[in-house]
């Protein structure tokens, strides 16, 4: 009952979750706490959250569901099967392209697992999420997360055609002093303006003509042509290929961003998110190196 609330969100969703009458899950969830002698949830105006103590009594017992799951599938000769819910995450254009198609793959070899694909241009904790497995691009901060390589993404400028036309193409990341820009702010790993010059990386920054909140503001912005735009290559792929945008400043681009797929330590890590993890890496790298 706890584990369906947490799922949920709230009491009431986890009720509904459970086909329960919402008084029993509320008194059995109490019940649950006053023998474990701590608080579990917390009841805020934007619904349950776990506190520190939930969290850690929350996870346990997902472990020992998953492993008393595998016992009981090993038990009746049930191997292959995999069954029960798996929580993604990625950023948004990167998970609609990339991830998307292979996570509809697996479902389709494997009928009995609930994929929930949270699209999100941000970071989130995966302990506080209830997250299986997170796609992410950047360098990972220092952390107990266990991380899968799947590949590398460029950092691209670029501008419409009529733009460059009208202003003229930086030949070196000195002129983009007298260009406009998008700022785009709301991507964890947005990229800044910068750049590298004889092996040094330097910033030199654009006039911000105009500062937007998401991928797709700013690149409407881009090919109307307000200003030069700094984002990631796999956002701008499909115009660049068309010539809606023309990519500059090629040669001093820094370092691509790794791409990683993250989960939790776990041992033994639950079959369902091995499985996942086992399906998709190798069919992510393919794809992005086509």
């Amino acid at each position: 009952m706890l584990l369906a609330v947490v799922e949920a969100g709230s009491l009431s969703a986890g009720a509904r979750r459970l086909n329960a009458p919402l008084a029993t899950v509320s008194r059995k969830v109490g019940d649950l706490e006053r023998h474990l002698g701590v608080r579990l949830l917390l009841r805020t105006s934007r619904g349950l959250a776990l506190t520190e103590e939930g969290r850690a009594f929350v996870a346990a017992s997902r472990r020992i569901l998953d492993a008393l799951d595998a016992a009981e599938r090993q038990a009746s000769g049930d191997h292959g099967a995999l069954r029960g819910g798996l929580h993604v995450t990625a950023p948004i254009a990167f998970g609609e392209s990339y991830l998307l198609p292979i996570a509809l793959d697996f479902l389709k070899e494997h009928p009995a697992i609930d994929l929930r694909l949270s699209l999100v241009d941000r970071q989130i904790s995966l302990a506080d999420e209830h997250i299986d497995v997170a796609l992410r691009i950047g360098h990972l901060a220092d952390s107990a997360l266990i991380a899968t390589r799947v590949g590398t993404v460029r950092r691209v400028i670029c501008a419409s055609p009529a733009y460059l036309d009208r202003r003229g193409v930086p030949l070196r990341p000195d002129d983009l002093a007298g260009h406009d820009g998008i700022s785009f702010q709301g991507f964890a790993t947005a990229p800044e303006w910068r750049y590298r010059g004889d092996g040094v990386a330097f910033a030199v920054d654009p006039r911000p003509r105009l500062a937007v909140n998401t991928t797709e503001a700013a690149i409407q912005a881009a090919l109307a042509g307000v200003g030069l735009i700094r984002l990631l290559s796999y956002q701008v792929a499909d115009h660049l290929r068309a010539g809606d945008l023309r990519e500059v400043l090629t040669e001093h681009a820094p370092a691509s961003l790794p791409v990683n797929l993250l989960h939790a330590p776990s041992n033994p890590l639950p079959l369902k998110v091995r499985s996942f993890l086992d399906w998709t890496a190798p069919r992510l790298r393919a794809r992005m190196e086509r």
